[in-house]
């Protein structure tokens, strides 16, 4: 939760954070520096509702609320209206309630941008347990910024080719063929899916022969 100090908010951002980075100084501060913010509520919070607005139930949001925080401490940390929104993700069988800071987007955006964040998780999550980088080559800040930016790369060169080439195989099974072939002269087609491929021949008649005297 820490990092939040560290970040110089940009005024126009939106911050999507899930509900362990609560903390209302933290978040208060967003508004002031009028970025916005959207974070899963926890169970016991204190508010008090001020308003309520219509809801379409069939895009998963089941409330939208303005809000004020009533708790003793968190009343003091943030004294502005925030924005409560209850959705329920049908393809989880999950419900969410999120609060933000932004009062003019419809609450199924809002509650968009957080599922949107989950899919960023993954991400990171599939790169900590495919890429498996075992060990640094070097101990200092930039040494290991450049190996993990070399693994990220490494996966998007790898998603690229497999929407490219509409290969089927995992990303997974892609890179482990890669690692035991990286030496194999053969066009990469060829190598994941056993497809019969030979490159055009191409002759370019102005193209001198260098040991033609």
């Amino acid at each position: 939760m820490n990092i939040l100090d560290e970040l110089i908010p940009e005024p126009g951002s939106f911050y999507v954070m899930d509900r362990a980075y609560i903390d209302f100084g933290r978040l208060y501060l967003l508004t002031q520096c009028v970025a916005f913010f959207v974070v899963r509520a926890k169970s016991n919070l204190c508010f008090r509702r001020i308003s309520s607005k219509k809801v379409d139930s069939s895009t998963g949001v089941l409330c939208d609320q303005a809000i004020v925080l009533t708790g003793i401490k968190t009343s003091k940390k943030y004294p502005e209206m925030l924005r409560r929104i209850k959705y329920f993700d049908f393809e989880k069988k999950k419900m969410f309630v999120f609060l933000t800071n932004n009062f003019s987007l419809p609450a199924f955006l809002i509650a968009e941008l957080f599922r949107c964040r989950w899919q960023i998780e993954l991400f990171f999550k599939w790169i900590k347990q495919h890429l498996r980088i075992k060990a640094f080559y070097g101990t200092s800040e930039n040494a290991v910024k450049t190996q993990i930016w070399i693994a990220v790369i490494t996966y998007l060169l790898v998603a690229i080719i497999k929407k490219m080439l509409k290969i089927e195989l995992s990303l997974y099974t892609i890179l482990q063929i890669l690692s035991v072939t990286i030496v194999e002269k053969m066009p990469i087609l060829q190598l994941l899916t056993g497809y019969d491929y030979t490159a055009p021949k191409y002759v370019d008649p102005n193209q001198l022969n260098l040991f033609d005297f």
